[in-house]
């Protein structure tokens, strides 16, 4: 009896987020397929979202992104949705019994090394000790004096040093590598070339790169947070597309595209004298 109404608390106690987030969604006018489309998180996520159900999202950062995202496009506070989400969660997982680190027997063979580690362990001993015999009977042979190996061995170190060359300022990025990097968890984007066609969308997760096919004909990008996406080319970071949130769409990606972007802009000339 005592599970079964700390299991209805738990589930009243994360409803409550679910409830407060359903009730913000509709004070503002909206449907849930509405939102779906305005934060391209599908209706089933949101559905167990507004149920509270954060325990059958696909793991702990959806949740934790889909519940920011929601709070973000309902007006509620993030930090207080995101508090209580987390709590729903701990709820949850502290429902299962959890097996104690400390639980094996004496003789269970978690303690006792495997065949094959025992197999590895013994090769590796008789390894050495061959090596062994086969050094002292080097340094004991009668009649034998090591040759002088310490100009033989310089000579061929600097034969092999390979010769790098120095690139010209500025070639290492005017063409390089264009990776995306996601800053926060459920950031929705969408990649296309210059005919239309889907190089990638999805919602990145935190610390999630998406690197630019280099054969992308006009590669463009179409996001609501573009102030959430770090860019680098040929591993040199160049400024975000925006500093704020904000819908940006058809905005070319090539690594020439962004340099011109990062570039300062020409200064005026000054304007001639007159007479």
């Amino acid at each position: 009896m005592e599970e079964v109404q700390n299991e209805s608390a738990g589930e009243a106690r994360s409803g409550g987020v679910g409830d407060r987030l359903r009730a913000a969604r509709e004070a503002s006018g909206r449907t849930l397929e509405q939102l779906a489309a305005d934060t391209r998180i599908s209706l089933r996520h949101l559905g167990l979202i507004e149920q509270g159900k954060f325990g059958e999202l696909p793991a702990r950062t959806y949740a934790i992104g889909f519940s920011r995202t929601y709070a973000r496009a309902v007006g509620l506070d993030e930090a207080a949705v995101l508090d209580d989400v987390r709590t729903a969660l701990e709820q949850a997982e502290g429902s299962y019994p959890r097996r104690m680190g400390n639980s094996l027997e004496p003789g269970d063979p978690a303690r006792l090394p495997s065949r094959g580690l025992g197999w590895i362990a013994a090769g590796a001993i008789g390894a050495l000790l061959i090596g062994l015999f086969l050094f002292a009977g080097d340094m004991f042979s009668p009649g034998i004096t090591p040759a002088p190996l310490t100009a033989e061995r310089q000579a061929p170190a600097a034969a092999q040093r390979p010769v790098v060359a120095t690139p010209a300022p500025g070639a290492s990025t005017a063409g390089g590598e264009v990776v995306f990097t996601a800053l926060e968890d459920g950031i929705w984007v969408k990649f296309y070339d210059k005919d239309g066609r889907q190089l990638m969308q999805k919602q990145m997760m935190a610390g999630e790169r998406y690197v630019v096919p280099g054969d992308a004909q006009g590669p463009q990008i179409w996001t609501g947070r573009p102030d959430a996406l770090d860019i680098t080319i040929g591993g040199r970071k160049v400024p975000r597309l925006a500093e704020n949130q904000t819908i940006i769409k058809d905005v070319p990606v090539t690594a020439e595209a962004l340099n011109a972007r990062a570039a300062p802009p020409a200064p005026a000339s000054p304007a001639s004298p007159t007479a």
